[in-house]
């Protein structure tokens, strides 16, 4: 990339940092300090804003560099990621939003420990969701790194490097500074930016082709070097028994794992009712639905502008397709057009990274300090303010994800993504079910339902060809790879389920009448909600 390019996009980059941090530092001013005001932003967001802000936390660089770069690498298969993204919307409409903020407070423990004992559950849930958000966060990290690899060089493997402890540095100063509100205001305004530029892209890529799809899908199959083939099941997960049945795992983790992401359902925590919480849903599902279906123009683009080979030798996994596609559609490299799209692109995709990771860094750290600190704490030792606590978390949190995003960088951001949501279908989707519906539900199966599908999803990941046996993993000269999908979901998410329901009924523990009739009444009225 020329330096026209890199002093444009840094200047972009440098602008929407200073916006940010300017936000995070008005409202750090005017904040209260209590812990209501950091978790949920004192639950003073209107339904359109916070589908606004959902959208924001949602639509993360795996949706608009990762799955984009899936479709032009594998066509057909890669559009796998915008159905399972957007389906799984339904469930968290009909399923979880009005029933999570009637029940809880401020994280997903609160739902499961209303009606068990408290201490084992927030242990275990809070543990869970701090794994599913630092999973979530290297995929944040290595989409970072791959704009700057792109933007200054694929040889800079320092500044990838640098990139990748820059994020982690400003999401902590975003969450401990403004909290709720700063990241909220941080996700709207990246949601506008994100929507925007892929608008704008999309009529690019269909001006190129004067409107005609049917152009946009030959021209595609053409440049991809598969033929028809891109245009058809099976480039990705056909052929034999196990891309079988890693597309159906894949499927079951992206539809069930949305609503078990602490950084999703805190967010409905931040509006004063059950009815908002909902119409904040169908705001955020009409948004991210106009988004993916653009996704799949830009992916198609892609492959049949830059062609898929040239995609492949930017980034091996896909994940500079979009920044490439705006380049060439601007008037190629070294060319005024080019250089600007590219640079608007690029600082866009930065603001989605930044706006994501402070959802998640927020999330992660709550249920650190409302969950594990509040559990653990000794009872008679010193007591810290939450909020205290949570800023500390943030920090400890960062260094985590940016240990491991240096380490994950050469993989694609949506398929680690993928891992994050078999995680949180695994682990938190069972306990919340069973919670909300299973009269009989005890702590047993809750505790065991969490550690039942937390521990072997995370045990098939670490034994698959994610992690060793494959020159795209992460340790590639390794090799302990036993287990052959690359997402575990088909297998751990029945495991958390069955663990739940056997946990529940080799208990001598009787389950609560009283307490599930009052969560069932709280949960579908809103009588009691806080």
């Amino acid at each position: 990339m020329t330096g026209e390019h890199q002093t444009l996009a840094l200047f972009l980059f440098s602008g929407f940092v200073a916006v940010t941090l300017g936000i995070t530092t008005w409202v750090s001013r005017r904040r209260r300090g209590s812990a209501e005001e950091f978790y949920a932003g004192g639950r003073l967001f209107s339904p359109m804003e916070n589908g606004f802000a959902i959208a924001g936390d949602y639509m993360s660089a795996a949706s608009f560099l990762g799955v984009t770069g899936l479709i032009a690498l594998y066509g057909y298969d890669g559009l796998l990621y915008v159905v399972g993204f957007l389906v799984a919307w339904l469930v968290v409409l009909f399923l979880v939003a009005e029933l999570v903020r009637n029940c809880g407070r401020f994280t997903l423990a609160d739902v499961v420990a209303a009606r068990m004992s408290e201490r084992p559950v927030r242990i275990a849930v809070g543990t869970s969701s701090v794994t599913v958000s630092v999973l979530y966060l290297v995929a944040q990290m290595v989409g970072a790194g791959s704009l700057v690899a792109l933007l200054l060089g694929r040889t800079s493997e320092a500044a990838q490097a640098w990139t990748v402890i820059g994020v982690g540095a400003l999401m902590v100063i975003y969450v401990s500074l403004g909290g709720m509100r700063a990241t909220t205001w941080i996700q709207i305004v990246k949601a506008v930016l994100l929507l925007s530029g892929t608008v704008a892209l999309t009529v690019l890529v269909l001006l190129r082709f004067h409107g005609d799809f049917d152009r946009l899908l030959l021209a595609a199959a053409e440049r991809s070097g598969h033929g028809r083939a891109f245009l058809a099941p099976g480039l990705k997960y056909g052929g034999n028994w196990t891309a079988r049945l890693d597309f159906i795992s894949l499927g079951l983790a992206l539809v069930l794992g949305t609503a078990g992401l602490p950084h999703i359902l805190s967010r409905f925590y931040t509006v004063p009712t059950a009815r908002a919480a909902r119409r904040s849903a169908v705001w955020s599902i009409g948004l991210i639905g106009g988004f993916y279906l653009m996704t799949i123009v830009l992916g198609l683009g892609a492959a049949a502008v830059v062609g898929t080979n040239a995609v492949r030798a930017s980034n091996a996994a896909g994940n500079t397709a979009v920044p490439l596609l705006a380049l060439d559609l601007g008037g190629g490299a070294g060319s005024t057009g080019g250089t600007v799209l590219f640079a608007i692109v690029a600082a866009v995709a930065f603001a989605t990274i930044l706006a994501v990771v402070a959802g998640l860094t927020l999330a992660s750290s709550a249920s650190v300090a409302h969950d594990l600190y509040a559990s653990l704490r000794r009872p008679h030792g010193k007591a810290r303010s939450e909020v205290a606590v949570a800023r500390f978390a943030a920090l400890g949190i960062g260094v985590v994800a940016i240990a491991i995003g240096l380490l994950a960088r050469d993989l694609n951001i949506a398929y680690l993504v993928g891992l994050a949501f078999a995680v949180a279908a695994s682990a938190n989707l069972p306990v919340l079910l069973y919670s909300l519906f299973w009269r009989g539900f005890t702590t047993r199966g809750a505790v065991w339902a969490v550690y039942g599908g937390l521990i072997p999803a995370l045990g098939l990941v670490a034994l698959s060809p994610v992690v060793s046996g494959s020159p795209g993993s992460l340790f590639p000269g390794a090799d302990f790879q036993y287990f052959p999908l690359q997402n575990p979901g088909i297998v751990s998410i029945p495991l958390g389920f069955l663990a739940g329901w056997l946990g529940t009924v080799t208990s001598d523990e009787v389950a609560d009448e009283a307490k599930f009739a009052e969560t069932e009444v709280r949960s579908l009225t809103g009588a009691g909600a806080v």
